[in-house]
Formats: C-alpha cells, structure tokens, sequence
C-alpha cells in the first residue's frame, strides 16, 4: 500500500513538473513575442539585458535570503577563468534567441532550435575530433530533414531571424559542450548557474544594449501611450525567465531521463500550438509536417542516445581509437537547456 502511493505521488509529481515547466517555457516565448510584436518594442538586447538582471536577483533571493538551495562555492580564479567565457556563449545563445524571436514566427523559431542536437554532434566531430555510433547519426536524419522541409515551406520566413535561429543553436551546443570541460568539478544545478552567470551577462551585455539601442528605447518611451502596462509585460518577463529556470531544476529532479527526453519535444510542440492560436502566423500543411518530423526525430535521437548510453553502462570497454559511442552532453543536464 505504501509503495503504491509513493508511486502515484512520484507519478502526481512529474505531472506537476511538467506541466509547471511549460507553462513558464511557452509564457516567456510569448510574451516575448508579444513584446516585439505588440508593443512595437523591438530591442531584443535590451530586453535580453531585462531578463538577466531579473534572474540575478531571483537567484541571489533564492540562494542568499530564502536559502532554498545551497551555493556551489567557486573559487574567485575560476570565475573569471571558466565561469566568464561560459557566460559569453551564454549570453549569446540568449540574445540570438531573442533576435530571432523578433523577425519569425515561435514556430518557426522553436523548430529550428530542435536543431541543437545536430549542431553539438557536428562541432564535436568537427572541433573536437569526436566520433559517434552510426546509429547517433541516423537518428539526425529526421531531424535535418525536418529542418529543410519547415525553413523551404515556411510563409513568414526572414533569412535574418532564420540565422540568427541558426547560430544560437551553434551557441547552445558550444555552451552545452564548454560545460563539461570548463565546468569540470563543479556540479552546477540551473539556479546556481543563473546565480554565476547571470551577473556576468548583464555586465557583458550592458554597454552594446546602451549604445545600440539607448536611442531607440528612448525614443520608444516618448512615443509609447501607455507605458505602465508595458513595462509590467517587460518586466514580467524577465521575472518568468528566472521562474522558468526554476522550474528546469524542479523537472530535471522530479523525472526519468526518458521523460524529460520526451517532454521537452512535447513542449516545444504545446509552444507552437500556443503561440498559433495567439499571433494566427499562417502556418502551411507541409510547414507542419517539416515540424512534426523535427520534434519525433529529436524524440528518436533522445531514445537512441539513452540506449546506447544504457548499453555501455551494462558492457564496460574501452574505446576504439578516438571513438566516443555517445555524445559528450549528458543524458540528463541541466545546463543544456536553454534558459531565459
């Protein structure tokens, strides 16, 4: 009896987790939409900038007064040495996302950035000389295919926001693959990594945001009717960005590798179905297709990845020469998924 409501709990509890983590994930995507789109605030390093001082001081209030979770000590000499760089490629990957969100659509957006498993097997075995099983690379079929079939067939493309799109995907699998060697020793959870980067992204993002877009923003508050409303939304936003980070570290503890694998692709499915009926972006019958064979191939990649990560914790050997049988990012991390 008793082990069968723990199970149920367990099983209450993910739900919970999940569901909480979409909300905040499709919440944060639209109203950044909604941002660029509605209020005619098109300033994505400013708003960027928003979100990193919203989600330093969460996780400064998190960790210092409330205490709900212990810092990870780091040394002074590796924050600069490996704490900094990591923050540079992550707060790339978050203005990228941004940008991109500015001029296409969240379904066109989301779909692309399922490209990232691709994009960190490629810079592995580009850049670092990895090498994977055949099967890792069948699984990307899907998903580049995928890829090709939405950007060819997609009504409100715009090769600006689709580059933009495409290198943040290069900057979260940089970001994700810098993380096991520059992190290495450090077991970092979501809202201790906000806790470290998040300050150093706003000092890096400051000045371009100021002098690239302080005019703009100015002129912006001049002409804006109602500014009250807006700034609630814009800094709403950057108070979810930091809940969804939050909620990243509820998930991640509260699921299987499996589920996470799978509830992640579902949510980037519930954020293109949330984001159509809100922005009505025509979307084409092949559109679709491109996205749904996108997201099942992220699905199957995850599932291959798993297996094979399974089997060789079940066989033990050594390696062939430079051979790696799965990808360097872990099965379940918390630093490989995009936050803010």
């Amino acid at each position: 009896m008793g082990e069968t409501l723990l199970r149920q709990w367990s099983l209450i509890r993910s739900i919970i987790a999940i569901l909480q983590w979409w909300f905040f994930n499709v919440a944060v995507i639209i109203m950044n939409k909604w941002i660029f789109q509605k209020l005619d605030f098109k300033f994505p390093l400013t708003v960027s900038c928003i979100h990193f001082i919203c989600s330093a001081i969460g996780a400064y209030l998190v960790i210092t007064v409330l205490k709900l979770k212990p810092v990870i000590v780091v040394d002074p000499e590796d924050r600069w040495r490996r704490i900094f760089p990591m923050s540079f490629v992550f707060c790339i990957n978050i203005v990228l996302g941004n940008v991109s969100l500015r001029y296409i659509p969240i379904s066109f957006m989301q779909t692309i950035k399922s490209f990232t498993p691709a994009t960190t097997v490629i810079l592995q075995w580009l850049v670092w000389g990895k090498h994977f099983d055949w099967r890792i690379w069948a699984s990307l079929i899907p998903i580049v295919g995928g890829i090709l079939l939405t950007s060819v067939t997609e009504l409100s493309f715009n090769i600006f926001g689709f580059c933009a799109a495409l290198v943040g995907c290069l900057a979260t699998s940089t970001k994700t693959i810098l993380a096991e060697s520059l992190l290495h020793g450090y077991k970092f959870d979501s809202i201790n990594t906000v806790f470290y980067m998040a300050p150093f992204a706003t000092m890096i993002l400051a000045v371009p945001a100021l002098v690239l877009e302080g005019s703009g923003v100015i002129e912006w508050l001049n002409s804006h009717p109602i500014l009250l409303p807006s700034f609630a939304i814009i800094f709403g936003s950057g108070v979810l960005a930091f809940c969804l980070n939050f909620s990243i570290f509820y998930v991640i503890h509260s699921t299987t590798a499996v589920t996470f694998n799978v509830a992640g692709n579902l949510k980037v499915a519930v954020a293109v179905t949330c984001s159509w009926l809100i922005f009505r972006n025509p979307i084409s019958a092949l559109n679709a297709i491109g996205c749904s064979v996108t997201l099942i191939g992220c699905t199957f990649y995850g599932y291959v990845r798993q297996l094979i990560s399974q089997q060789t914790q079940e066989t033990p050997r050594t390696p062939r020469s430079k051979m790696e049988t799965i990808p360097l990012v872990n099965d379940k991390s918390e630093n490989n998924k995009d936050k803010m």
